[in-house]
């Protein structure tokens, strides 16, 4: 029988009333939001559905929006495919943790609060204003390291993001940042500096690892369904001696999505489901691998394509 592999993605992709649909049509979805917002203690759900966007754009607020979307999306379309077989999970950055959520290893509760932690103690590492991230479109990987290495004795950078092929994510202090954004214009690379207030998984997000170590002591792990291949190695993991460590570097450290793709193919996948807003992820699946099977599921109208295709014939062989 096939087997598929889910995906949840990152900060980024949220907008006001992503949700909304699933909340109104599917009581499994609406039992998310409203867990959501008891274990917040306040309204998330009326942040998602109403904005204001500038208070959705928080990072204390959008990782746990994100989350709730992702997980909420999930649970609508599980509903009704109970009996699809999960080989793996898999997310970019924030998205580990929905997986996680997915899998059975953390309750919602304890998620969206890890991730409002998260979501402050990665602001806060750094004072805002000295760093940023920007992505580099159209060098391989090896020449981004070493535009990094260069550019780090005026002001710390490194990759980010592996996310596909010509297609890595910087990220560190300014001074930096526009080093290599220079050098690499002058190679001939299409740069976008990234809408985000702090240089994310670099190694100046230590100190929010330090906090996530002392949040996750907290928390009861659960039993995982299936295995999630975390961010920080592409390691499939289910237990808690895997999964703690590499939730706490990886706020710290680049995450490996090229690789964690390329190791989820290496399983034997029948193709790739993203749950959760837009289409980030899947749009990404198709710059590593165009002839994989990928879809996304954030409303009703996709998750009613998706349990099509996922019954035509040749996709559920």
């Amino acid at each position: 029988m096939s087997r598929w592999a889910i995906m949840f993605p990152g900060q980024g992709s949220q907008y006001v009333g992503m949700g909304l649909q699933l909340f109104e049509r599917y009581p499994e979805a609406r039992i998310v939001f409203d867990e959501a917002d008891d274990a917040l203690g306040y309204k998330l759900s009326q942040i998602i559905f109403e904005g204001p966007e500038e208070r959705l754009r928080d990072t204390e607020v959008q990782q746990p929006a994100i989350l709730v979307v992702s997980v909420a999306a999930w649970r609508a379309f599980q509903s009704l495919r109970p009996d699809l077989p999960i080989a793996v999970g898999l997310g970019l950055s924030l998205g580990e943790y929905s997986a996680y959520v997915a899998a059975g290893v953390f309750t919602l509760a304890d998620a969206v609060r890890l991730t409002r932690i998260r979501g402050r103690a990665m602001q806060e590492a750094v004072p805002k204003g000295l760093g940023g991230m920007s992505a580099i479109l159209g060098l391989k990987s090896h020449e981004v390291e070493n535009l990094c290495e260069e550019a780090s004795v005026v002001g710390w950078v490194q990759p980010a993001n592996y996310n596909a092929p010509g297609q890595i994510v910087v990220s560190g202090l300014l001074s930096g940042l526009a080093r290599v954004e220079e050098r690499a214009r002058s190679m001939g690379a299409r740069v976008v500096r990234l809408s985000v207030s702090a240089p994310f998984h670099s190694r100046l997000l230590i100190p929010a690892g330090a906090v996530l170590s002392k949040a996750l002591g907290d928390i009861r792990l659960g039993q995982a369904a299936f295995g999630v291949l975390a961010n920080v190695d592409a390691a499939l993991c289910f237990n808690e001696s895997e999964i703690i460590p590499r939730l706490i570097t990886q706020v710290s450290h680049p995450v490996q999505f090229q690789q964690s793709v390329e190791r989820a193919k290496a399983m034997g996948v029948q193709g790739f489901i993203e749950f959760g807003p837009g289409r980030s992820l899947t749009s990404l699946i198709k710059k590593i691998d165009r002839k994989q099977k990928v879809f996304n599921v954030e409303d009703e109208s996709s998750l009613n394509k998706a349990l099509e295709l996922i019954q035509a014939p040749g996709y559920n062989s």
